[in-house]
């Protein structure tokens, strides 16, 4: 299929002309045409084109409006269209102004006139509505469960480090004594509510627009039902008008994949922080990690850096969206055609970041005594000074007060810790202090002292690994 330019350069009239080329005396400028075709980014949607359409040719026929055997000719002409793409029998027409115009000149090009018929009673903003729908019901499913294998990669590492110290920060100060396997369901958890948004926002693409022709519905006994029975959606859209206008499903979506993008950064972060000399955490494997053009020596984080860094593309993809639709009259105008690129664009960067993120991380190794001995000095005990009073009927805010002396003690005795003060140094900040205070008050101690719900004790944590693999093993 090609389209032939005359000596001005438009496009001349011929079989697989522009859908709407009838009104029209002269064909459109082949620059024009360039600039207008989206078939680049909309080809991804063909098998989803052709399912919609043959639910769409079905109805014509029960409904009466073409006829059993015409309805059988387009039947099996898009399936052999499937087939030949999905084989690469077929490939892509480049020239063709969208995939909607691409199936339905190569459906008329195999069965002739039957195939001229499938438009009957549609439009291509419908049709749109519909495929993009049908394509987000289709691949969303396998981005949660690329999710859901992330899930239960980190319950797996967290499974083996139920024990393992790590200071928990705040302000990127230390802050209290936790675990690697608290920190990594606490990654997990972050990526649960991602896959739940997920699925609430399938919950809206879940209706039917087709058959809301351009704005207007059809004059036609078209049954919206009957197709959106066969084509596995729950219902149909409530108003025609705003089923062609609406674009809140990319917006929504692309939304989550900018918090699931934020959620693989912060942890990069992390990884990233945690891989230097000066934290030493985590030592990523060599496949994961490249080197230097100048400094023979170096091993740096390159992909959880690129990952972090690919979170600018796909907030940009969001904001794209935004102001796309922020001043857009109802019903479709061409700016929308603009929607597929950033939506398609976000959703291939976050789906690609977590697979390598999960790659990363299996292969990674945890250096255990580096992130227990994080855990000694930065004072991150004293909350578990003031629990030990608040134990003995000290009033918290009090026992506040003197845990902060016993701290500022230490460090005016040049100490790093508060178990390196003498029991009489504590005793003439409260008498309350005994013996026990020290072994209430290492890192292992305070960690396993904390069995509130969600908390680092290796029972609380046993909890949440368990939660998240039950979670992760819907998927």
């Amino acid at each position: 299929m090609t389209n032939e330019n005359n000596a001005h350069g438009a496009i001349t009239d011929n079989n697989h002309a522009a859908l709407w080329h009838g009104r029209f005396a002269e064909g459109p400028d082949a620059a024009a045409v360039e600039f207008e075709t989206s078939i680049h980014v909309d080809e991804r949607m063909a098998l989803d084109d052709i399912h919609g359409s043959k639910a769409h040719a079905k109805m014509l026929s029960k409904q009466k409006i073409i006829s059993e055997e015409e309805n059988a000719q387009i039947q099996n002409g898009l399936d052999s269209i499937e087939k030949d793409l999905s084989s690469g029998a077929l490939k892509i027409d480049y020239s063709a102004e969208d995939i909607h115009s691409f199936v339905e000149a190569t459906l008329t090009d195999r069965i002739g006139d039957a195939g001229r018929k499938l438009h009957t009673g549609r439009s291509r903003n419908d049709q749109i509505a519909l495929d993009e729908r049908l394509y987000l019901r289709r691949m969303i499913p396998q981005l949660q469960k690329q999710i859901a294998s992330l899930i239960k990669t980190l319950a797996n590492i967290a499974q083996e480090n139920k024990n393992s110290l790590l200071t928990g920060y705040t302000h990127m100060q230390h802050a209290q004594p936790g675990t690697l396997a608290q920190h990594l369901c606490a990654w997990s958890f972050m990526l649960k509510r991602d896959v739940e948004r997920l699925s609430d926002s399938l919950k809206r693409v879940s209706l039917s627009p087709l058959g809301s022709g351009a704005l207007m519905g059809s004059g036609l006994p078209l049954d919206r039902e009957e197709v959106a029975k066969e084509l596995g959606f729950e219902g149909v859209t409530d108003n025609s008008l705003d089923s062609v206008s609406d674009r809140d499903y990319c917006i929504e979506f692309t939304s989550d994949f900018a918090i699931l993008q934020q959620h693989l950064s912060r942890m990069c972060e992390e990884v990233v922080l945690w891989s230097t000399t000066e934290f030493g955490f985590i030592d990523l494997s060599e496949k994961w990690s490249t080197g230097s053009s100048i400094m023979p020596q170096k091993k740096n984080p390159d992909f959880a850096e690129l990952i972090r860094g690919r979170t600018g593309k796909v907030y940009g993809d969001l904001i794209n969206l935004l102001v796309m639709m922020k001043g857009l009259p109802l019903a479709y105008d061409r700016d929308m055609q603009e929607d597929k690129a950033p939506l398609f664009e976000a959703l291939d960067t976050v789906s690609g970041n977590v697979i390598v993120f999960e790659a990363m991380i299996e292969s990674a190794k945890w250096n255990l005594p580096k992130m227990e001995g994080s855990c000694y000095g930065g004072f991150a005990n004293a909350t578990d000074v003031a629990d030990y009073l608040v134990r003995k009927g000290l009033p918290f805010r009090t026992a506040h007060g003197v845990s902060a002396k016993c701290v500022r003690l230490a460090i005016d005795s040049g100490k790093s810790a508060i178990e390196e003060l003498s029991l009489s140094d504590m005793k003439n900040i409260s008498p309350l202090f005994e013996e026990d205070i020290f072994e209430k008050i290492t890192p292992r101690a305070c960690m396993e002292a904390r069995k509130t719900t969600g908390g680092p004790s290796p029972d609380e944590v046993q909890k949440q690994i368990d939660s998240l693999r039950a979670f992760a093993a819907k998927f």
